[in-house]
């Protein structure tokens, strides 16, 4: 016995059928209204072969950055200003033990236009962020995506180490050679990709 009653082969719904149509090279087509054949240009091999090649600045010496030195221009990302408080570390004081020199942090409009997003919650983060201490960096392109500003800058301007804490900007950051990330680990700041960084923690 067939279940439900149902006798032989079930029919099933078509969905998304398409309608089938002539291609245009078909011969019942008329030929002027027939697709040309594409005629195939055999390549001259005396020819000179053009590539293009990315430019690198001038101040790399492979993966090592010669523009990165005291004092230290530091970018700041919104989160790594929430982490340090939640970890309760002096940003500017932090920065100088894990570098042994002076650093100045910068802050972009970006940034600074994120912070006072976040309301009364982060009034600290902002109260920090306007610390005479802090350099503010004005932007010039619309929007206020922070994440985009701070990779554009580091990959125009070498002399910046980025400080964050956020794992998908590290990784974009990443990409961009010469270019060391401060990053909070252990309540202290730790630094990659900086070959002379003195005082960082070795683990």
């Amino acid at each position: 016995m067939f279940p439900f009653g149902l006798k032989g082969k079930q029919k099933t719904k078509k969905y998304a059928v398409m309608k089938r149509m002539i291609s245009l090279k078909d011969h019942r087509i008329k030929p002027q209204d027939r697709a040309k054949e594409k005629v195939k240009k055999k390549k001259d091999p005396s020819a000179l072969k053009v590539t293009e090649v990315t430019k690198y600045p001038s101040c790399l010496f492979f993966q090592y950055n010669t523009q990165l030195g005291p004092p230290y221009h530091i970018l700041v990302d919104t989160n790594f200003i929430n982490f340090s408080i939640k970890a309760k570390l002096d940003i500017v004081q932090s920065m100088m033990d894990c570098l042994y020199a002076k650093c100045i942090p910068y802050i972009t409009d970006c940034v600074m236009a994120e912070i006072e997003k976040l309301g009364m919650k982060y009034r600290v983060a902002l109260r920090i962020a306007k610390d005479p201490r802090f350099e503010r960096l004005p932007c010039s392109h619309s929007g206020t995506y922070a994440d985009d500003c701070l990779v554009q800058r580091v990959t125009q301007h070498k002399c910046y180490i980025l400080a964050t804490v956020d794992r998908d900007l590290k990784r974009r950051v990443r990409k961009i050679p010469g270019v060391p990330i401060m990053y909070i680990s252990n309540h202290r700041y730790n630094i990659e990709r900086m070959p002379d960084d003195y005082g960082a923690p070795r683990f």
